[in-house]
């Protein structure tokens, strides 16, 4: 159900090196079964994937995710379309899978709004790893493959991983920098490759183990993305923030290799659209520094304003002395997409202030969640 464009929990920075020990927990070994629980899967955690959708205008896109998972080469347990209070949609996409074994719709039972369909989705999984695609992308062949490997470690408790940009134009815009991407739901320049651990991972690409949510409970509700009226996001963060300290001992982790490509549309490549992106992220931060405190709510956030972007200003600054096409134009995104930010975190705080942190974490009770 995150559009295109969402970010997953804006800017969050990686914990270690990726060579550093602490960054590779565990011994890993072997290449890892799929679809613990189906006859004949070879053995390794079960995963149940959940996809939230809330528009038929992404009826293609929700195809083409389920699609992606059903090719994986560790098989999911399952697949769990969670609807946003769309019955039209619901009723289409159980005709659509009536006859498979593999793919479950199901109603959010919640209020309306991503964090309520993805808790319907984990109170329903089965999976001992429940894992988050968003419906406008598809997942490469080893995507599963890879969350299932680091689980091998005890200590794992969620993993995320890279998502890829995929332009409506058919190319990045010249003025759009890299080290914004997350603006656009996608991986962004600052997070070093491999497989690192993180503060929190970015959830249109991420898994977590389900007795993660016993620990911490679901995703928060009314902070993050309802349909396309509220670009707000964030609840990844929050979520990971609670879980560390529900559970000292978690390790959270990034691996590079989990790939997916997300679709950009063109009204998100406007500046307008990044703009107004870098606010809601603002509003949001300051939610959740409301609620976990400055100090850990904002921790990744400072290296990456003090090293990552001004370093990708000073290479917009050299590429436009070099006459490098939108040189200028991506340094002077970077500028206003940080002024957007700290405005937006200066009206959250604000308002917060004035009337408490405005979001629930509801507990999640593993149910049969009723299919639509």
């Amino acid at each position: 159900m995150r559009g295109p464009g969402t970010p997953t929990g804006g800017p969050g920075t990686p914990t270690g090196h990726p060579d550093a020990a602490a960054g590779r927990p565990g011994p890993q070994t072997g290449r890892p079964g799929g679809g613990a629980g189906r006859p004949g899967a070879p053995p390794g955690p079960g995963v149940s994937v959940v996809v939230c959708v809330y528009t038929e205008d992404r009826w293609e896109d929700i195809l083409a995710a389920v699609s992606s998972v059903r090719a994986q080469s560790y098989p999911a347990l399952e697949t769990l379309l969670v609807v946003d209070h769309n019955p039209a949609l619901r009723d289409r996409l159980t005709r659509e899978y009536k006859e498979t074994d593999d793919v479950r719709v199901l109603a959010n039972t919640g209020p309306r709004g991503l964090s309520a369909g993805r808790n319907t989705g984990i109170a329903a999984a089965r999976g001992e790893i429940v894992a988050f695609l968003d419906d406008d992308a598809v997942a490469e062949r080893d995507w599963l493959r890879w969350f299932a490997e680091a689980y091998a470690d005890p200590r794992v408790m969620a993993v995320g991983g890279r998502t890829l940009p995929v332009w409506a134009s058919g190319r990045r815009p010249d003025w759009f920098p890299e080290e914004f991407d997350w603006v656009v739901g996608c991986t962004y320049k600052g997070l070093p490759r491999g497989r690192v651990r993180v503060r929190n991972v970015l959830g249109g690409n991420a898994s977590f183990r389900r007795s993660a949510f016993d620990a911490a409970g679901g995703f928060a509700t009314g902070i993050g993305r309802d349909g396309d009226r509220r670009p707000l996001g964030c609840e990844e963060t929050e979520l990971c923030i609670r879980l560390s300290r529900a559970r000292p001992d978690a390790v959270l982790l990034i691996d590079d290799r989990a790939v997916i490509h997300h679709r950009v549309p063109r009204a998100r490549e406007h500046f307008a659209y990044f703009r107004s992106r870098a606010y809601a992220e603002g509003l949001s931060k300051a939610l959740v520094a409301r609620s976990v405190g400055a100090d850990k709510g904002l921790e990744s956030e400072r290296r990456y304003t003090t090293r990552v972007l001004p370093a990708g200003v000073a290479r917009g600054l050299r590429d436009a002395l070099l006459a490098r096409p939108g040189g200028a134009g991506r340094a002077g995104a970077i500028v206003a997409g940080v002024c957007a930010a700290a405005g937006g975190y200066a009206v959250g705080s604000w308002r917060a202030r004035r009337a408490g942190t405005a979001f629930s974490v509801p507990r999640i009770d593993r149910a049969e969640a009723a299919d639509a």
